[in-house]
């Protein structure tokens, strides 16, 4: 699994929080201890990153396969594995924090390293009126001051997207449509190639896809009836 594909959920569950304020009562807790559960010894801000790991069928990489609520349990996991690092923070990152203190009191996953080197994470149980025990899924941006190491995952890494640069390089299947689209202007090319004097597109094939799927349900038909060629979608007489 990806880091990509863990922030992006990660980044879906923005907002959730646990109901009623102060209970720990969240979904999070409700898959991780099998039933509903409330009260103060069940904070969530590391069963948020369980749960997420969980939910990306990606287990084996959060504790081993394991379950832990525990932010000292997995920071002590890391450590005993070669997956502790205490700077250099990459995004990805299941980042342990201490407020004001020694101990490890809270974690987060690193969204974004800024150049100050403060970093912009998502948290499970945060808020504005309490850094590590706020009941909701917030972004926040953390300075290093706050910052006690981090967990790394063994993340896979992201696979290079296929790119096309040229017209001719897009698949037979889909050309047809680039050439209709290029023709009415709504796909237009960064600049000239010299050898085949034909638009450099740098087009992903999932873009060319959404293209196409975009062509074929008739959405750029205003456009390509006004610059005089067919529709995707016949116009009933």
């Amino acid at each position: 699994m990806t880091k990509e594909k863990l922030l992006s959920l990660a980044q879906y569950e923005l907002g959730v929080m646990e109901s009623p304020a102060g209970s720990n009562r969240v979904k999070y807790n409700t898959a991780y201890y099998g039933g509903e559960v409330s009260g103060a010894q069940y904070p969530w801000c590391c069963v948020f990153l369980w749960w997420l790991f969980d939910q990306c069928e990606a287990k084996e990489l959060f504790y081993g396969g394991g379950k832990t609520a525990s932010c000292g349990a997995l920071a002590r996991y890391g450590q005993a594995n070669n997956q502790y690092v205490t700077d250099d923070y990459h995004v990805g990152d299941l980042v342990f924090f201490h407020f004001g203190g020694s101990t490890i009191v809270h974690i987060g996953i690193v969204e974004q390293v800024r150049e100050s080197g403060a970093l912009v994470t998502i948290e499970g149980n945060t808020g504005t009126a309490s850094e590590d025990n706020g009941g909701c899924v917030m972004r926040r941006v953390r300075p290093l001051s706050y910052v006690a190491g981090a967990y790394r995952p063994h993340y896979d890494e992201e696979e290079e997207p296929v790119t096309y640069r040229l017209l001719s390089d897009i698949p037979e299947a889909f050309r047809g449509v680039m050439e209709l689209l290029i023709e009415a202007g709504i796909l237009q090319g960064t600049h000239t190639d010299v050898e085949t004097q034909s638009p450099v597109l740098d087009v992903t094939h999932t873009q060319v896809r959404t293209l196409v799927l975009v062509y074929r349900g008739g959405g750029f038909d205003a456009k390509l009836v006004q610059e005089g060629l067919p529709p995707a979608v016949p116009v009933a007489e």
